[in-house]
């Protein structure tokens, strides 16, 4: 998606921001009919915060808060209390000495490389171009933290050993992002995982892995989350992407690294007075969706292969389903139409028959005019969804696209 540190957001099915234009209340109305359509809708594949008004999830926050902790304790001041608590759970869930809560991922992402450019002496962060904080935080690892960048690879996936060991100059930091999110949601094997950073530090540079999803790549890696995070030096993780929190997000690694990220995110205008609310949303979703994501990785390849038998049965030409099968619980849909055109399709098969298969559509960045994806998200809502019930999801779907 073009010029997206250019634009404010909507949400997409994980919540994540995705771009809409300034000042357009034209694209506000439709963002409202959009979560009406979603939040009213019988069926669907995920349901998230975004769907539910603000007094649901007040609701919510407070039913959960009980199940996590002692609702009579004292709020937290500055980061002690519930906070301190799972900073605690998070070191201990990724088997690291320790862990920071910061309030975006951005910011956690901003010290950890900042951090490691002081330790290594070198400025230069190694990462895809498709990674977060190269089409997502408007330049900020160069204006704000003084940083470079340097792509190892622009093929859309993660970089190779080979590719890692053979770059042309050096770098301090390799980042890699996991999973890719704007080239698919898509992993490596654990056995090429492995391959990369060790290729990484025989050029004596350190492994940070962004990690806003780490949490639904145990499944493809056949590993527990502690033997993937001790690949890296650091690894950063988010509460709202996946685990359904408000916002917010943890930045874990050795005793001394988290210490001196602590004194930068006090620099950075991180350490807010209260926070209770994220960390609280943070331990409920770590209770409650954490032991369900093996179920929803697994579904989401039944849901993905049925997508593609739908499009198939119903005629409907060049599509792409990817990566197939999907690597999470995530993957896009690719279409040859406008993507007005297929947003319109969606929430009006909604609205009209009360099942949500898809959500936003968004242009692709690159290729003939015309062509457009979504990002399909399954989580507790889709299990219930039969292979047959996407097929005919699809059908109606389709139906509603040769009407624009």
């Amino acid at each position: 998606m073009a010029d997206r540190d250019e634009q404010v957001h909507d949400e997409a099915a994980d919540g994540t921001q995705v771009p809409r234009g300034y000042g357009d209340e034209d694209a506000d109305a439709q963002r409202l009919r959009r979560i009406s359509a979603w939040r009213q809708a019988d069926r669907i594949l995920a349901r998230t915060p975004v769907d539910r008004s603000l007094g649901e999830q007040l609701a919510a926050l407070t039913a959960g808060a009980a199940t996590v902790t002692d609702p009579d304790r004292p709020a937290d001041i500055y980061g002690d209390g519930v906070v301190a608590e799972l900073e605690q759970r998070i070191a201990g869930l990724l088997g690291t000495e320790a862990a920071a809560f910061f309030p975006t991922g951005t910011m956690a992402q901003q010290v950890a490389l900042r951090c490691w450019a002081g330790r290594t002496g070198n400025a230069t962060v190694a990462l895809h171009p498709l990674a977060h904080p190269e089409v997502h935080e408007r330049g900020a690892l160069s204006a704000v933290s003084g940083l470079r960048t340097v792509h190892p690879t622009s093929a859309p996936r993660l970089p190779t050993a080979d590719e890692v060991r053979d770059f042309a100059e050096p770098f301090g930091t390799l980042m890699l992002e996991l999973p890719l999110r704007d080239a698919g949601f898509v992993l490596p094997t654990w056995e090429e995982l492995e391959a990369v950073v060790a290729a990484a530090r025989e050029r004596d540079a350190v492994v940070h892995f962004d990690g806003a999803r780490l949490w639904e790549c145990a499944s493809r890696f056949g590993r527990e989350l502690p033997e993937i995070a001790a690949l890296a030096d650091s690894v950063y993780v988010s509460f709202y992407k996946t685990l359904g929190g408000i916002s917010g997000a943890a930045l874990a690694g050795s005793a001394s690294l988290i210490e001196e990220a602590r004194t930068w995110r006090h620099r950075y205008g991180g350490q807010l007075f209260q926070q209770f609310p994220a960390a609280l949303a943070a331990l409920i979703g770590l209770d409650r969706e954490l032991p369900k994501l093996p179920s929803y990785v697994a579904h989401a390849k039944v849901v993905a292969a049925a997508l593609a038998e739908g499009f198939t049965e119903a005629g409907a030409g060049w599509f792409r389903v990817h990566p197939e099968p999907p690597h999470t619980h995530q993957f896009q849909v690719w279409l040859p139409y406008l993507a007005d055109a297929l947003s319109e399709a969606s929430v009006r098969q909604a609205e009209e028959t009360g099942v949500a298969l898809f959500r936003k559509w968004h242009p692709a960045a690159a290729g003939p005019p015309g062509l457009s994806f979504t990002e399909v998200t399954v989580s507790e809502a889709g299990l219930e969804w039969t292979a047959a019930d996407v097929r005919a999801a699809v059908a109606e779907f389709l139906k509603r696209v040769d009407r624009q």
